[in-house]
C-alpha cells in the first residue's frame, strides 16, 4: 500500500485544479450576468493569474499549518468537514491580533476559494476598509539602500521607469525591450503588457517621461528583458501611485483630488480617471480614487 500525500501535498494538487490560467475572468463575469447569476464580489471559483496563485496558496498553506499546529489535523478531507468553524476560529484570532481589512479580507477570499464555499465563515464581522487606514505606499520612497548588484545609474533609471509607466512588479520583470513602441503620433507606449488574470494592455508613457524610457533601449535586441532583475523589496506600488497621480493631472490639466472628505460634484474629470483606470488595468474608478489618486 502506498504512502497517502500529506497535508500540504493534497493542498497544492487541490490548487492546480483551481488554475484557469489563459481563460478569462472577464468572460467568466459576462456569462454569469447573461445567466442571472452575478453577484459582487464576484469569482468563478478558478485562479486566473500567478500572482493570484502564488498569494492564495501562500494563505492556504499558513492556514493549514495552524490548523496542524492547533488542532493537531493532518488530513485535508478532515478539515474540510470542519472548514467554516476553523476557518472562522482563524479569522477571528487574526482580527484580534490587528491584522489590516485588506489582508482580512483577502485571506478569507482564498479560503472561500480554496474550500469552494462563497459564504464561509460568514458570520465573522471584519473590520471596514476605509481609505483613511491605508498605509502601503503612502509615503516617499527614500531610505532604501541601492542594492549591491546594481549599479547608481541602473537604480536610477529603474525608478525613473518605474514612475514613468506605473507597471506591477510581475510586469515590468516580464517586459521585453521590443514592447516599447514609439507611435505614428509621436508619443510612447508599452504594448502587450499581460496583466492580472492574463489581461492586455497598452500602457502610456508619461509625456515627459518618453526620451528617458526611449534612452534605455538604445541599441538593444528586441528580446531582451528591459530589467533582467529587479530589487526584492522595493516598493513598486508607490511608482504606481506616483504615475497614476502624473498621468492624470497630465490628463486633466486639474489638481489632485482632496484627500479627505466627499467630493463635489464635477470636480473631477471622468474620463482622465478612466484612461488612468485602463493603464494601471484595473478598469474600476472606485480602486484608482481610492488607492491611486487620494
Amino acid at each position: 500500500m502506498g504512502k497517502r500525500p500529506g497535508l500540504l501535498y493534497e493542498a497544492q494538487q487541490r490548487l492546480d485544479g483551481l488554475m484557469a490560467l489563459g481563460q478569462s475572468r472577464a468572460h467568466a463575469k459576462a456569462r454569469a450576468r447573461l445567466l442571472g447569476t452575478y453577484h459582487w464580489p464576484f469569482s468563478d471559483g478558478k485562479i486566473h493569474a500567478y500572482t493570484t496563485r502564488t498569494t492564495y496558496q501562500n494563505i492556504v498553506m499558513r492556514f493549514l499549518c495552524w490548523c496542524r499546529a492547533t488542532h493537531g489535523i493532518k488530513r485535508l478531507h478532515e478539515i474540510d468537514q470542519c472548514a467554516d468553524t476553523l476557518v472562522s476560529a482563524y479569522l477571528h484570532l487574526h482580527v484580534q491580533e490587528g491584522y489590516s481589512p485588506w489582508t482580512l479580507s483577502t485571506t478569507r477570499s482564498a479560503l472561500r476559494l480554496f474550500f469552494g464555499s462563497p459564504t464561509l465563515a460568514s458570520e465573522v464581522a471584519l473590520p471596514a476598509r476605509h481609505r483613511e487606514a491605508i498605509r502601503r505606499s503612502r509615503t516617499p520612497f527614500l531610505h532604501q539602500k541601492r542594492p549591491r548588484y546594481m549599479s547608481a545609474e541602473a537604480w536610477q533609471n529603474l525608478l525613473a521607469f518605474l514612475g514613468a509607466t506605473g507597471l506591477r512588479r510581475h510586469e515590468a520583470r516580464a517586459l521585453r525591450v521590443g514592447q516599447i513602441e514609439r507611435q505614428p503620433d509621436g508619443h510612447v507606449v508599452l504594448a502587450h503588457v499581460h496583466g492580472k488574470g492574463g489581461k492586455l494592455r497598452q500602457v502610456p508613457v508619461l509625456p515627459e517621461q518618453e526620451t528617458t524610457v526611449l534612452r534605455l533601449i538604445e541599441g538593444r535586441r528586441g528580446e531582451e528583458k528591459v530589467f533582467p532583475r529587479l530589487p526584492k523589496h522595493l516598493d513598486i506600488h508607490a511608482y504606481r501611485r506616483q504615475y497614476a497621480q502624473a498621468l492624470y493631472q497630465s490628463l486633466s490639466g486639474r489638481p489632485l483630488p482632496l484627500s479627505q472628505g466627499r467630493l463635489p460634484r464635477g470636480i473631477l474629470d471622468e474620463e482622465a480617471v478612466l484612461v488612468v483606470s485602463r493603464a494601471l488595468g484595473h478598469n474600476r474608478r472606485d480602486v484608482v480614487l481610492t488607492s491611486y489618486l487620494r
